[in-house]
């Protein structure tokens, strides 16, 4: 039996606080390890090891700091294999799909490896008689990322590496469903080089989150997960003074026009909607076909499509996708498909009874798909989470916009179609923060920004990207005059350059 601590000051430390949590192996049900849940105190350790790593690491200067996350990246690389089959085992999302996780964050580091270019201040020579003007980066100090269990490399990966390229030092509170990958790339980071204290790992559940919130050391907090956390997360976050970014839930649509590519959208929304069994923040769960022809012809080509999909254990590498999380993330997704049923959409392919052979217990769930469902249905409005596709049928393209437009959640949309001029006017008009056209998951790449609007998305500044830059450091101006014998006297009016 596995048995995880926390990373704190370099090494693994054991728990203190008593508490423990179980992490499953979704594929067969069983316990894999038991995961220690941080106190306050704890927290305040990890954070005081930060405090005093940061000053000398902030010092180095960023080519240097840059070197090391290089050697981050090639021990990544070398260990992929066994970061891959750690996430599998607990996640369950498959082998396959856990390296496209490791390696989207690892083109985020990627992105940090540019740091000295990238926190280049500006200068100005001559601003006024005599007087030069520039402006530097500089890092916050200690900053912290609560990460959630769907992409355990992915996310932390893209909250640490430009946080600590900057030269910051990072409190890292992965999910507790899933800490291993955390735990290993803490001890990766240290291999290549990176001074202890400055990637702490601090495993733990709501206390280990408000002991962050309330923290005075920690000065800025990026978060991923839910939208009632996201919101709990940012209010209390900048009530207590720091910089907080908040990325939440999302209902993610996806507009098939009649002139569409029919091939093309099937494949691409039965790899949107059911890939990692549909736990993604940018999974298509919403299908909005434009005409009932395009409807129709769209429901009988997904219909086998969805009955024919191959779930099987995280090491098949022949699935299509694994388990879930947890037991208790099936039993809610199935929940959801009831409450379907019940407000009167038409499911049209029910997986709620699948059942892996050979792995009985473990946390299996087939795909569903609804036709017929409505704005008004709970289905429509809330995240589920899971392997379920809703399909909504738009008369128009104007009212496919509108459904878009009008949800609660913008974290990502697409479109597909032939026509450039709908494409164009969706792209400017559609009121989401990442927009895909002809491309289902619309995930910006690394040196591009990551971010969600409305209710998917809490803060000015989003992930990755120049954002991140911004995010975890601060700007300071200096105006500088030196002495050239010129006796101006004193001044009382506001100083100006004219």
């Amino acid at each position: 039996m596995i048995s995880y601590g926390h990373f704190i000051g370099g090494k693994n430390v054991a728990g203190k606080s008593g508490r423990t949590a179980e992490v499953f192996q979704p594929m067969d049900g069983t316990v894999r390890a038991h995961v220690a849940l941080a106190s306050k105190a704890e927290l305040t350790e990890a954070v005081a090891n930060a405090k005093a790593a940061q000053p000398d690491w902030a010092a180095t200067n960023p080519q240097r700091r840059a070197r090391v996350l290089m050697k981050f990246l090639d021990l990544i690389a070398r260990n992929n294999d066994e970061l891959a089959d750690i996430l599998a085992r607990e996640h369950g999302k498959t082998v396959a799909d856990a390296k496209g996780d490791i390696q989207r964050g690892v083109e985020v580091v990627e992105f940090a490896l540019g740091v000295p270019h990238l926190m280049k201040g500006e200068y100005t020579d001559g601003a006024g008689p005599g007087i030069d003007s520039y402006s530097m980066r500089q890092p916050l100090g200690v900053v912290a990322g609560i990460t959630p269990f769907n992409f355990p490399a992915m996310i932390p990966l893209w909250k640490l590496a430009p946080a600590i390229a900057c030269g910051n030092a990072f409190i890292l509170k992965p999910s507790e469903r899933d800490p291993g990958v955390p735990m290993r790339l803490a001890e990766l980071f240290i291999e290549a080089g990176g001074p202890p204290g400055i990637l702490n790992v601090v495993n733990g559940d709501k206390e280990a989150v408000d002991a962050i919130l309330d923290d005075p050391d920690i000065k800025a907090i990026g978060f991923v997960g839910s939208t009632p956390i996201a919101e709990y997360i940012y209010a209390r976050g900048c009530a207590t003074g720091k910089r907080v970014q908040c990325f939440g839930g999302a209902k993610n649509h996806m507009v098939i026009m009649p002139d569409a590519d029919m091939d093309q959208t099937v494949d691409a929304l039965m790899g949107a909607g059911y890939g990692s069994a549909g736990e993604r923040c940018m999974a298509i769960s919403v299908a909005v076909p434009v005409g009932k022809a395009t409807a129709d012809e769209l429901i009988k080509r997904l219909i086998p499509r969805v009955e024919a999909l191959k779930i099987g254990p995280s090491t098949d590498s022949g699935a299509d996708y694994g388990p879930m999380v947890t037991q208790a993330q099936v039993d809610k997704v199935k929940s959801y498909v009831d409450i379907g049923i019940k407000e009167g959409a038409k499911l049209v392919v029910d997986g709620r009874g699948f059942k892996m052979q050979g792995y009985e217990n473990g946390f299996y769930m087939g795909g569903c798909l609804f036709d017929g469902v409505t704005k008004d249905m709970r289905i429509y409005k809330e995240e589920i989470f899971g392997p379920v596709l809703a399909v909504v049928r738009a008369t128009n393209y104007s009212e496919a916009l509108g459904l878009c437009n009008d949800h609660e959640y913008g974290n990502g949309v697409a479109i597909f179609t032939r026509d450039g001029d709908a494409a164009r006017d969706f792209a400017s008009k559609v009121q989401v923060g990442m927009v895909g056209v002809n491309i289902p998951i619309p995930v910006p790449v690394s040196y591009y920004t990551f971010g969600g609007w409305k209710r998917s998305g809490f803060g000015d500044l989003n992930q990755h990207g120049p954002d991140s830059i911004r995010f975890y450091t601060k700007t300071k101006t200096i105006t500088s005059r030196w002495p050239s014998g010129v006796k101006d006297g004193a001044n009382f009016n506001i100083p100006t350059m004219g």
